[in-house]
């Protein structure tokens, strides 16, 4: 090796060579990550104040960012007709509130999604906006209408700037496996789900889990969560190239899991940033609960191995050859980049096939290993998953 070869290999400049790749990209980009949302305002926020000042049977109402035990054991105190009257005073705070009962959250988030979708039709036909925001508008009202066909189960709804959502599949009360999808990328409100190819979208891909663990064991209690109920970045810009939003997204993901009813195993299936988001939950979500992390399309967790995660869960990663994730520089330096690919040997993860999978969101396309691998590591059928190549499922913690 000569000298110009020893230069351009030490630790320091490749890490240079990568951060100099992440700014081309956020240049290419035009620093998306500082497009918002224009809408109206923090409509949780409001609701929330009015509720701080609230009470029910001359009791005042718990702090909302209370334990999951405290809220439960409140709403167990007020009874059914105290619950509805606050679930009809207060929608978008029950509606969104963990420790409340589940199907009164759904109750709740109808009646918010009812208001937000009369709202969004007047400002759809208002002269106030223009072309762009009346067709925003318009674009939104139909996206609520949608979450209100067919008695959908919505478990979190916030129609504030780009807009949050979660919807459940099966019954969350007597599951006996839960499983949480955890969106990357420019997921809102208006992403949440898509017509044209539904299981590139977190609804699409929470449906397509749900229908494959049922088939495959009909007689299994499961629930599948989209859980797209945190500030995701927009674009391949600053915001996806820092754990900032990731952070965030860990305290409200870590919030739903241990409000979660029952005792069932939870698995969460973690792509492209929510990967990044799983990551850096994983040494807060609770041990007992939470059996298996599984990422796919990630550019890496914040740690360099899967052992650095802290957590006694399960950790399994894939990518398709076709996914573009796999050009990104896996690495972090001075904040930006998410660390150590999570399907390389040195990681430690169980990395397992997902022939058939199309790009960087097509994991949970039927017919795709990636699918199947996800509905037996679902169902905790872990012998029936399919390894890599080269790669040991079987190592680490016990099946």
């Amino acid at each position: 090796m000569n000298l110009v070869d020893e230069r351009f290999s030490s630790p320091s400049v490749r890490a240079l060579l990568a951060l100099a790749v992440v700014f081309v990209m956020l240049a290419t980009t035009g620093w998306t990550a500082l497009r918002h949302h224009k809408g109206g305002g923090d409509a949780l926020a409001v609701a929330t104040a009015a509720w701080r000042h609230g009470s029910v049977g001359g009791h005042p109402l718990p702090d909302p960012r209370s334990g999951p035990g405290i809220i439960a054991r409140f709403f167990a105190s007020v009874g059914p007709d105290g619950a509805k009257r606050l679930a009809e005073r207060y929608p978008l705070v029950v509606g969104n509130l963990n420790g409340a009962p589940i199907s009164l959250r759904y109750q709740a988030n109808r009646r918010s999604l009812r208001t937000a979708g009369l709202q969004e039709t007047a400002r759809s036909h208002s002269s106030l906006l223009t072309a762009e925001g009346r067709e925003d508008a318009a674009q939104r009202a139909g996206r609520y209408a949608s979450l209100l066909d067919g008695g959908r189960q919505i478990l979190a709804f916030d129609p504030t700037g780009r807009g949050r959502a979660a919807e459940v599949f099966g019954d969350l009360d007597t599951a006996e496996r839960v499983s949480v999808v955890v969106p990357g990328v420019d997921t809102d409100v208006l992403s949440f789900e898509r017509e044209d190819d539904p299981a590139r979208a977190p609804v699409g891909m929470a449906r397509a889990l749900y229908a494959a663990e049922r088939a495959a064991a009909p007689r299994t209690s499961t629930a599948v969560i989209a859980w797209a109920d945190y500030t995701t970045p927009q674009g391949v810009g600053l915001d996806a190239s820092t754990g900032e939003l990731a952070e965030q997204g860990a305290v409200r993901l870590t919030s739903l899991v241990r409000a979660l009813p029952g005792r069932g195993s939870v698995s969460l299936f973690c792509h492209s940033y929510g990967s990044v988001l799983c990551g850096v939950a994983a040494p807060g979500l609770p041990s007992g609960r939470v059996s298996d992390i599984a990422v796919f399309g990630s550019p890496g967790m914040r740690a360099d191995t899967a052992a650095d995660l802290g957590t006694a869960a399960r950790v399994w990663a894939t990518r398709d050859g076709t996914d573009w994730i796999g050009d990104v520089p896996h690495m972090e330096f001075a904040g930006l980049g998410h660390g150590a690919d999570p399907v390389s040997r040195a990681f430690g993860a169980r990395v397992v096939t997902s022939e058939d999978a199309e790009g960087h969101a097509g994991y949970f396309r039927s017919g795709t290993d990636s699918l199947a691998n996800f509905t037996s590591i679902a169902l905790g059928r872990y012998p029936d998953v399919r390894c890599a190549a080269g790669s040991d499922c079987t190592a680490g913690a016990a099946w």
